[in-house]
């Protein structure tokens, strides 16, 4: 199951060379997630069972530059889910088109926040982390 936010460029999104600087699309990826998350997921299991999500390793591609102005549609979607981790594909293209502006792959684990350790995802943990996959 994917889902989709837009977010249009503005001026403090740029860098001196007048497009959005790299650093910049962590954050967009960020709150594509969480949108993904508050939409799709369960937060309060989450919450109420002592997890959290902390990203591992973000591997991402840069397609090409995006200007102020421009509307930025990302589109995040779970990749797999492992025996400890799972890892989400999002995609960032200009809105009304096929342009990718950037791709990535970002792995997660979920951390027991009374252990402050990456637990395995099993039980009712993995049937929420499936439902999002769904």
């Amino acid at each position: 199951m994917s889902h989709t936010i837009e977010i249009k460029v503005r001026g403090y999104h740029l860098d001196l060379f007048r497009h959005v600087n790299n650093a910049r699309y962590l954050e967009f990826l960020e709150e594509a997630r969480w949108s993904f998350l508050e939409n799709k997921g369960n937060l309060d299991f989450l919450d109420e069972s002592g997890y959290a999500f902390a990203v591992v390793n973000i591997n991402i591609n840069y397609r090409r530059a995006a200007y102020m102005g421009e509307v930025l549609r990302i589109e995040t979607s779970v990749k797999s889910i492992g025996v400890r981790s799972c890892v989400m594909h999002q995609l960032i293209s200009l809105k009304d088109t096929d342009t990718v502006v950037a791709d990535a792959d970002v792995a997660f684990v979920m951390v027991d926040t009374r252990t402050e350790r990456a637990t395995l995802l099993e039980g009712e943990l993995r049937a929420v982390l499936e439902r999002l996959a769904n």
